[in-house]
């Protein structure tokens, strides 16, 4: 590298680390225990030394972050939803945040067998807790070798939230909804996950949250440990979100999110996964409908640091009328990480020629007996498939949307609960619907 192109990236650096000083001066850190304080002060350092992102960063070269790390939260008009609300027929223990705060009233008492459910307030307010050992630890763990600096100011900021410490097979699901009732609500969360040895739990997630929407969730999967993640991230056209999954699994661990997007300004979900331990799973997926001003970018990192484990990602993503959708996947197999089995899928259907696909899919692989595959394809509708519903009768609208839900089916086909899988379906089934209405 020439002395002027060391010297042109310092320059940039420095007016980058300089430009986020300006950003957090006058913010302070919440108070809290000791162990709180201790994570919130390491994570603001982080974030100092690396800086916010900008568009020069190499995985945000797709993403415009500009709104993302301006101090005030651009205005959200709140979207008014006359759906059922989603995941309401499930039996499930309901947690309530309204614009990033926890609601009491709204939630269900936290108790459920074998699960022990905290605000992030009260758990962050004593000097010794379980969380300790996690809290803003997966989120660092994950700064290498890719910086993630929005999930270091989350963990720096964030006051609110949920640690969960499951011991059992929880009975039912517990479920998060995030609502939004502020044009200019700015919502940080930060949830803690521990599942112990041979744990079970099913989380929900759903709701737009805010205006503007920062969370991060850690998740500790011990031995033997089963994790399902299913996340509908609401309909609200003008919301801006960016969400972070710092996951690490044991050995025989199981991992698997499916997150189902529609609308929204700016969306951004990161998933960062580790293995530690032999022969663990895991699986994330994610299913998009975008329309308009609408930009959706998955960001995926899998580090394979154990043997005979098996990943899985698949993104199907259907843009129209000048959406954009990004898919940034990587597959990392570190030395002795043998008989790895990674997979990655990144699909587009495009609706027209105003939007647009953009793909990096990478694997960078250590090891010699692995086997490791990455797809990535764009395209329209199929004209042969669509010639022969219309030949059998079946109108041109309703044609093109029945080979849309055959397109993300396959990420659909992700979520292994039978009754959820029904409930995105039919929620992707009343989006199109509305659309062609």
């Amino acid at each position: 590298m020439s002395a002027q192109v060391q010297s042109k990236r310092a320059q940039l650096k420095e007016a980058k680390l300089a430009a986020t000083a300006e950003r957090l001066e006058g913010q302070s850190l919440p108070a809290g225990g000791k162990w709180a304080s201790a994570a919130r002060a390491d994570a603001l350092s982080r974030l100092r030394a690396m800086g916010l992102p900008g568009r020069r960063d190499e995985y945000w070269k797709y993403t415009r972050p500009d709104t993302l790390t301006q101090a005030e939260a651009p205005a959200a008009a709140v979207f008014a939803n006359d759906e059922a609300p989603v995941f309401g027929e499930i039996d499930r223990v309901k947690i309530v945040f309204v614009d990033g705060v926890f609601s009491a009233e709204e939630s269900d008492a936290l108790d459920l067998a074998g699960v022990e459910i905290e605000r992030l307030t009260d758990a962050g307010g004593k000097d010794i807790h379980w969380a300790k050992d996690i809290y803003g630890v997966l989120e660092a763990r994950g700064q290498d070798p890719v910086e993630r600096p929005l999930a270091a100011y989350n963990t720096a900021f964030a006051s609110d939230g949920v640690v969960i410490r499951v011991t059992g097979k929880a009975e039912k699901p517990v479920s998060l909804i995030y609502r939004h009732e502020s044009e200019s609500s700015d919502a940080v969360l930060h949830h803690v996950i521990k599942l112990e040895e041979g744990a079970d739990l099913t989380l929900l997630e759903n709701g737009p949250a805010a205006a503007r929407f920062n969370k991060v969730l850690e998740v500790e999967l011990a031995d033997g440990a089963a994790f399902h993640h299913v996340r509908a991230q609401g309909r609200d056209h003008e919301r801006r979100a960016v969400t972070h999954i710092f996951a690490r699994l044991g050995r025989e661990a199981t991992f698997k999110s499916f997150t189902l997007t529609v609308n929204g300004k700016l969306t951004r979900n990161e998933c960062v996964i580790e293995f530690t331990g032999d022969e663990a799973v895991a699986h994330v997926a994610g299913a998009c409908l975008g329309d308009g001003d609408f930009v959706h970018d998955d960001t995926v990192f899998i580090t394979h640091d154990a043997e005979d484990c098996e990943s899985r990602q698949v993104f199907k993503k259907v843009l129209r009328n000048g959406a954009t959708g990004v898919f940034q996947g990587k597959i990392l197999v570190k030395p002795g990480a043998q008989r790895t089995d990674g997979y990655q899928k990144s699909q587009s259907l495009l609706l027209d020629d105003d939007s647009q696909f953009l793909a990096k899919p990478e694997l960078e692989i250590y090891a010699d007996d692995v086997a490791c595959s990455h797809g990535s394809t764009s395209g329209a509708i199929d004209e042969e498939a669509l010639f022969y519903l219309r030949s059998r009768g079946v109108p041109s609208p309703e044609a093109t949307d029945l080979l849309t839900l055959a397109f993300l089916a396959e990420a659909v086909e992700e979520v292994e609960d039978a009754r959820l899988a029904e409930e995105i379906t039919g929620r992707l089934e009343g989006w199109l619907t509305r659309r062609r209405d």
